[in-house]
């Protein structure tokens, strides 16, 4: 029998506020433990919550930017469990009238585009993280991160494949580093995933029990994590036996999913509105207001660099993977006009040396307007394409500007055509029976003769110059 994946996954993103979500408590990354607390975020008897608006806002911003209806009306619940890492005893989140429902945004998997629907997006608090002693049977428990807001995205079980799943996870992140609201770190634990996945036969409708996959914390390791779990499922249906609904691990190190606790419903966590919070009303002015900040999304952008400025699909995609990048492109072209040699300068040398050193385009040691004066250079035939990547080099490890490294190398190219003429003299002279050659047909030695002359002149000879004259005197 075959059988096909059912992916449904439900996305935690750490929102980029400066105070957690219901108290004034720093969010900031790396602190000492159980520095950043207060009698709110710790669960004191007595304390109130106040929402920060701010996570209204950012939420509200990934909501329309992945096409969902905001909801005029929506609350705040408790979730109730007990966890050593969960000071309160219960999360505050929202249940049955979340922020925003109904979206959907589309991914590419290879050649083919899906649109992928997204359940529902909601706010609620992150909990605390335990740290256990790998010498002692002992854990402790930081409180730092309670309460640092999150947002919560349930996709629809639209995907099949875990390739499909990956590029869903990616397009969100893309989305919410491109709109600000987060950093979307996996490594971090900002940006974490947990993924529901059946298997059914091909072409039924009716769903298969389901696992829910924890602990992935990169791309790979969710491909990886739901590839062995539709095989696992897969395997244990072949022999008879029944998918057990429950919770499971993926552990990285032996590539094995591992059954961790049976799969908790909604009605597990006794979920009930917070009786310490307002329900929370969003008029259509304030909608208005959020969708009128937005940016240009990734997608728009995409599509308008590909009518406005002629670039391939390709091209675009890879210059719209982020924000920051996209702006670096626009910011060079506005002073160079070439847009296909811009968008190949920066895919090939600028993300090659920023790959080579693990920086972000914002940590370019070439800005946008010193790559469009370097290719100002080529344009003009002061230099040759292949110099320009030497003067590119040099601009990124001195600083110094394109015209500098030109002068102070002495690197402007060749176009004298008398002494270009004179070069190429010398090198017909030392190969005759190369010269022989291509007079008797094999034309493709020009390419020799060409690479010859460039080494004469340590690369700066004019290369069209030095193809005419080439031409002419092997004629003759």
């Amino acid at each position: 029998m075959q059988f096909e994946a059912v992916i449904g996954l439900e996305v935690h993103a750490q929102l980029k506020t400066k105070s957690k979500i219901f108290c004034g408590c720093s969010t900031a990354f790396g602190a000492a433990p159980n520095t950043h607390v207060c009698p709110v975020c710790l669960g004191m008897p007595g304390v109130l919550p106040v929402l920060n608006k701010k996570v209204v806002e950012y939420t509200m911003r990934m909501a329309l930017a992945t096409n969902c209806n905001i909801a005029n009306h929506s609350r705040f619940a408790r979730k109730n469990y007990f966890y050593p890492d969960l000071p309160k005893g219960y999360q505050i989140s929202q249940y049955e009238l979340p922020i925003a429902t109904a979206g959907y945004i589309d991914i590419e998997v290879g050649a083919s585009g899906k649109r992928i629907g997204i359940t529902r997006i909601h706010m609620e608090e992150d909990a605390g993280k335990l740290i256990h002693d790998s010498r002692r049977p002992v854990s402790m428990v930081d409180f730092n991160r309670t309460g640092v807001p999150l947002m919560e995205i349930v996709s629809e079980p639209d995907m099949r494949s875990p390739q499909e799943a990956s590029a869903y996870l990616r397009k969100l992140r893309a989305i919410i580093r491109w709109l600000d609201i987060g950093d979307g770190n996996m490594e971090e634990g900002s940006f974490r995933c947990d993924a529901n996945v059946s298997i059914r036969p091909r072409g039924s409708k009716e769903l298969g029990t389901r696992t829910e996959i924890k602990n992935m914390n990169s791309f790979r390791h969710v491909e990886h994590a739901l590839l062995y779990e539709i095989e696992r499922q897969k395997e244990v249906l072949a022999e008879g036996g029944h998918v057990i609904q429950e919770t499971r691990l993926w552990n990285p190190d032996t590539g094995r999913t591992a059954a961790m606790r049976g799969k908790e419903e909604a009605h597990d966590y006794r979920y009930f509105p917070d009786p310490d919070l307002l329900p929370l009303v969003i008029d259509d002015q304030w909608i208005a207001l959020v969708k009128s900040q937005l940016p240009e999304l990734p997608d728009q952008r995409k599509a308008r660099f590909m009518a406005q400025y002629g670039l391939p699909e390709y091209d675009a995609g890879i210059l719209t993977s982020s924000r920051q990048l996209a702006e670096y492109f626009e910011q060079c072209l506005a002073k160079h006009s070439k847009a296909k040699q811009v968008s190949n300068w920066i895919m090939g040398p600028l993300l090659g040396l920023l790959n080579s050193q693990d920086k972000t385009i914002e940590q370019s040691p070439v800005s946008a307007e010193a790559l469009a004066a370097l290719l100002d250079l080529i344009q003009k035939g002061t230099i040759s394409g292949k110099i320009a990547k030497t003067v590119f080099e040099e601009m990124a490890a001195s600083g110094k500007t394109a015209t500098q490294v030109v002068k102070e190398k002495g690197l402007e190219q060749v176009s004298d055509s008398d002494a270009i003429g004179r070069t190429v003299d010398q090198v017909l002279a030392a190969h005759p029976d190369e010269v022989e050659r291509y007079r008797q047909g094999q034309v493709k030695l020009l390419g020799f003769f060409v690479g010859q002359v460039m080494k004469a002149t340590a690369g700066k000879a004019n290369p069209k110059t030095v193809n005419e004259i080439l031409r002419q005197k092997l004629a003759s």
